[in-house]
């Protein structure tokens, strides 16, 4: 095998007066597991092209980049603000792409993944046979591949994943993770994959899931890595799963979608989890769902913004509204309905607004499998701002918010209304189909106006 080191175990340290940094923009999500004190992490680094990570603080990269997801694995160059480096992160003024961003439909095709089973020096337990991940991995019904399969509507598979190991990594955990420390995952990633470089020629794959048997710091990873495995160096989707990361199959969904470039979603109760949105894998990813005996808590769907960021929204399946007016009688059929032959995404725009700052109306219904313990059939309106962490807000029209976004107040069912702050649209839930729902949408237009409208 052919294996080019290129990976830095450390951050490069950069002067307050910091010049443009030009490299590859990699993101990393952890998520700690359900019932954790632990807050989600979000990582955001650019690494040079001597293979320095330069880590950029969030937030800043949010306002600098215009539209950060779409950027993940992709070369830019970072102008640094005024206030250089602070807490040892780089706070950028702008984020320039090299080309064109990652367009929707970026996320297609095969891409299969290499998992790779890693144990550490000073622990010998293997917490599942091979023959588990390989099932996980298979495109047998309910398990990963059949399960993107079936939310990207037939447009991606997993298919050519393999699994191999278990390997003993070089070092104890102790060396990784230190205590009270964030595990190294640059380490784990360049170790676990360099004592699993003699067995797997990695360029047969996109993705990399490392498997531990034992936890690593707060959380679950999942994201993006630049690295030459062999071939040239290249963005890598990655994931880094502790023992409960992968005995429950939604965990795993959830962090190879943010592999895919998924950040999270959220609802709308101003608070700082982003796992309380039920209706989204890519949020609360522990609620609402069925339950197998073997891989445990089942994936529900991702939500229509992370389908749509990804391309798989077909554009005759898209109605997008952004003239002042009112649609009546659009029927809008289930999100997760493969070959519909309707609507199943309505876009608003927001008059006055950025083109990042709009509502996306789906339909959910419970049917068996992924989506069969959803707390109801009904509407989901998500609110959607590029210039929040968590892009896709699910609304509520309960005051205050609830916790959990499987309240009444998240769902509208037909009879039901919701008008947007500011009486940017209303929405008019009228019928039900067989396959979802029949609604009113208007547009900017005050309630007055709108029974004259023509």
């Amino acid at each position: 095998m052919i294996r080019t080191v290129i990976l830095a175990a450390g951050f490069a340290a950069l002067p307050i007066a910091a010049a443009p940094v030009s490299g590859t923009l990699e993101m990393r999500w952890g998520d700690p597991p359900p019932g954790s004190v632990e807050a989600a992490r979000f990582e955001v680094t650019v690494v040079d092209a001597g293979g320095r990570r330069h880590a950029i603080d969030a937030g800043s990269a949010l306002r600098a980049s215009g539209d950060l997801y779409r950027q993940i694995g992709r070369p830019v160059t970072v102008t640094v603000a005024e206030d250089g480096v602070r807490d040892g992160k780089l706070h950028a003024e702008t984020i320039v792409p090299h080309g064109p961003l990652l367009p929707a439909g970026g996320v297609t095709g095969s891409r299969p993944w290499a998992t790779l089973l890693c144990r550490f020096a000073d622990l010998a337990d293997e917490p599942q046979p091979i023959g588990y991940f390989q099932t996980l991995m298979s495109d047998a019904q309910g398990r990963l591949d059949h399960y993107w399969q079936t939310v990207s509507y037939g447009k991606v598979d997993i298919a050519g994943s393999a699994v191999f190991g278990w390997f003993t990594l070089p070092h104890p955990r102790s060396h990784y993770i230190p205590d009270g420390e964030s595990a190294d995952l640059i380490a784990l990633f360049q170790d676990c994959t360099g004592v699993a470089d003699a067995t797997v020629d990695f360029s047969n794959f996109v993705g990399i899931n490392t498997m531990y048997n034992a936890d690593l710091d707060c959380c679950a990873w999942g994201g993006s890595l630049w690295a030459g495995l062999d071939g040239p160096a290249r963005s890598w989707y990655v994931t880094w799963e502790p023992p409960w990361g992968y005995a429950n199959q939604a965990p795993l969904a959830h962090e190879m979608g943010h592999g895919f470039g998924l950040p999270h979603a959220n609802n709308s109760d101003r608070d700082d989890d982003p796992y309380d949105n039920p209706w989204d894998v890519m949020s609360g990813a522990w609620y609402n769902v069925t339950f197998d005996a073997t891989f445990g808590w089942q994936p529900q769907h991702i939500g229509i913004w992370s389908r749509d960021h990804l391309g798989w929204i077909d554009a005759e399946r898209q109605l997008v509204i952004a003239a002042t007016g009112i649609h009546e009688g659009i029927v809008l059929d289930r999100a997760s309905l493969a070959d519909s032959p309707n609507v199943q995404m309505i876009k608003v725009t927001i008059p006055g607004e950025p083109a990042s700052h709009h509502y996306l109306i789906e339909a959910r219904l419970r049917t068996p499998l992924y989506e069969g313990a959803l707390a109801g059939d009904a509407v989901i309106i998500t609110e959607v701002d590029g210039t929040r962490t968590e892009p896709a807000w699910s609304v509520d029209a309960d005051e205050p918010p609830a916790d959990v976004a499987n309240n009444a107040g998240s769902m509208f069912v037909v009879g039901e209304s919701w008008t947007a702050p500011g009486d940017a649209l209303q929405v008019d839930i009228v019928g039900r189909t067989d396959e979802g729902f029949v609604l009113d949408v208007r547009r900017g237009v005050d309630r007055v106006f709108a029974d004259g409208f023509d």
